[in-house]
């Protein structure tokens, strides 16, 4: 259960951290060259049905971090063997997705909207963003397990908060991408932008990486 004025009254100097920390986790994992950006990207550009394609992504993310999350935190109970090595886990992967952004950040690339033929309705862009959405593999790997076993290392009263930043940087991306798509999409077509993007991303991976290791052998 979330317990948003228990993480307040019990723990509020951590309530900001935590909500940084899911913030900035998810941002890292949502912001990369791919098909799913690109479609938001080219309705944006088309101005169709962008408010309904958002809610999905930003929506379907946020439920699949609360379901790794709580799912997670319910696994791990009074196990703190289990609990080291989901930490262990997740610093792993944080540290294969700092390599992967630095690498990235060396080879240079760019964003471009989807190309696609006319417009469609309400229904089929929403189910088309489903399909670039559900059928990645890596969503599930991004979510239910590396969002999940980091969030879930939070204590029960501000696992809330964790998926609270997590859903705003979802949010905020794909905001940001389909109703700025005229004025971003210059700028993602600018190699030289992805690579400093990549760049701060890696760096910021590996730090949370060495921040969760320092908890999985030292605690909080």
């Amino acid at each position: 259960m979330l317990t948003f004025p228990e993480s307040i009254t019990t723990g509020g100097a951590l309530a900001l951290p935590v909500f940084m920390q899911g913030l900035v986790l998810c941002f890292g994992l949502i912001v990369a060259i791919g098909a799913q950006n690109a479609f938001v990207l080219r309705q944006g550009l088309r101005r169709e049905h962008v408010g309904a394609i958002v809610l999905f992504c930003a929506g379907a993310d946020a439920v699949l971090v609360a379901a790794g999350v709580l799912g997670m935190g319910q696994a791990l109970g009074d196990r703190p063997g289990l609990a080291r090595a989901l930490a262990l886990a997740g610093a792993a992967f944080l540290a294969y997705y700092a390599v992967v952004a630095l690498r990235r950040a060396r080879q240079p690339q760019h964003l471009q909207a989807a190309q696609g033929n006319g417009g469609f309705g309400r229904a089929a862009a929403v189910a088309q963003a489903a399909a670039f959405t559900l059928l990645n593999p890596h969503v599930y790997l991004d979510t239910l397990l590396l969002m999940g076993s980091v969030g879930a290392q939070q204590p029960s009263g501000l696992r809330g908060w964790f998926i609270a930043g997590a859903s705003a940087a979802s949010l905020g991306w794909f905001v940001l991408l389909g109703y700025g798509a005229r004025w971003l999409a210059p700028v993602f077509a600018r190699p030289r932008a992805w690579q400093v993007l990549d760049s701060l991303i890696g760096l910021t991976m590996a730090v949370m990486a060495a921040l969760l290791l320092r908890h999985a052998f030292i605690g909080s």
